[in-house]
């Protein structure tokens, strides 16, 4: 063991097959079960990519129709369910908010152990349906005001909007937030994912391994990095400071949120679909400012350090554009991932095996109990 080499992290170690996703290389793009997640976003609705998460292949109409129905029928809550915001602070984390409110639905119904495969997807679409509806209120019960029902009429990223907000939103600002569902949709054997694995293979529940996925993407160098985004762009005024604080901090040694990537070398290619939506909503609500701002944020990295920006680094201000606190940010990823995590739970029980590493040992040496230091 003395001489075994160690992979912090799990570095450039391959621990199992997906077919759900991969960063091809050549083209250094992310796709999803082949589809290039670009061409989605141009192309597909948040709810067809969830689809193709779960079956393998884009539905066809028909296969569409029977998938959104029955997500706008599971959206609702019970009082009761509602009722679990009620036992949270008003300053407690939405995320945590999100977690323990995810975990206390679980313990609704004795699941046991993993389910057959149609009851892993039954369950996985009430998650789907669900969990925005959840999140929407605790939105708005921040803010004092009573949670608003889903509308079974609108689509997904439509009626979640609605839902916070009480108005249906301009098409323009629908399609930007159904691009970032899209986009978060799954990434891989990322942190959040490969804890749903591990959960998965002890045979646990869906339930349980969502939750421990929440868990895992609240960390500000996974999910919690689109809030630490957004405040760390607020606290540089304007575009004509961007460039002295990022050099301050760089000076510093304090992390720069929203750059670089284990997996991209030369750039998060889901940044420029994400870029195009964000300018969208910057000029339609007059804040070019914050593009400029972003623009020599961006420009310093690049220079001083040939670091590319993330996906995190242009959808936290999206969703600021929107209307959405800051600390809401990371639950909108759990709503997307959540379609991903599902994927990879249903793929590590149709072939699993417990997955459970080795550690090299660094403690002492085996040695005696001393009985007279025991008194």
């Amino acid at each position: 063991m003395e001489n075994q080499q160690i992979h912090k992290g799990l570095f450039g170690v391959t621990v199992d097959q997906t077919a759900v996703s991969k960063v091809m290389a050549e083209t250094n793009s992310l796709t999803y079960r082949g589809y290039p997640v670009e061409e989605l976003c141009e192309h597909a609705t948040f709810e067809e990519v969830a689809y193709l998460m779960w079956h393998g292949e884009l539905p066809n109409s028909e296969q569409l129709a029977h998938f959104t129905d029955t997500e706008r029928g599971r959206r609702g809550l019970t009082k009761e369910q509602l009722g679990l915001l009620d036992t949270f602070a008003d300053d407690a984390h939405p995320m945590d908010v999100l977690r323990a409110g995810l975990a206390a639905l679980g313990a609704e119904k004795d699941r046991g152990f993993a389910d057959a495969v149609d009851a892993q997807r039954d369950h996985a679409m009430s998650l789907l349906a669900k969990i925005p509806t959840f999140i929407a209120a605790d939105h708005r019960r921040r803010k004092g005001l009573d949670a608003v029902s889903p509308r079974a009429n609108l689509g997904f990223s439509e009626n979640f909007l609605y839902m916070m907000t009480g108005e249906v939103p301009a098409p323009e600002v629908v399609k930007a937030f159904d691009v970032s569902m899209i986009l978060y949709a799954e990434h891989g054997f990322n942190a959040s994912t490969f804890t749903c694995r591990v959960i998965a293979s002890t045979l646990s529940d869906l339930n349980s391994a969502i939750t421990g996925g929440i868990g895992a993407l609240k960390g500000p160098l996974h999910g919690g990095a689109n809030e630490a985004v957004m405040y760390m762009l607020l606290d540089i005024d304007g575009p004509d400071a961007g460039k002295a604080w990022v050099e301050d901090a760089l000076a510093n040694k304090k992390k720069i949120m929203g750059f670089g990537h284990r997996v991209y070398r030369s750039g998060d290619s889901r940044v420029p679909t994400m870029r195009k939506y964000l300018r969208g909503l910057a000029m339609m609500s007059d804040r070019m400012d914050l593009i400029e701002t972003m623009d020599a944020v961006e420009g310093t990295m690049l220079d001083a350090k040939n670091i590319y920006p993330n996906v995190d680094f242009v959808a936290g201000p999206a969703y600021y554009l929107m209307g959405i606190e800051i600390d809401f940010y990371t639950p909108l990823f759990v709503m997307s991932r959540i379609t991903g995590w599902c994927a990879h739970y249903f793929e590590q029980i149709g072939d699993n095996r417990l997955i459970r590493p080795l550690a090299a040992y660094t403690g002492p040496s085996q040695r005696r109990v001393a009985t007279l230091n025991l008194r």
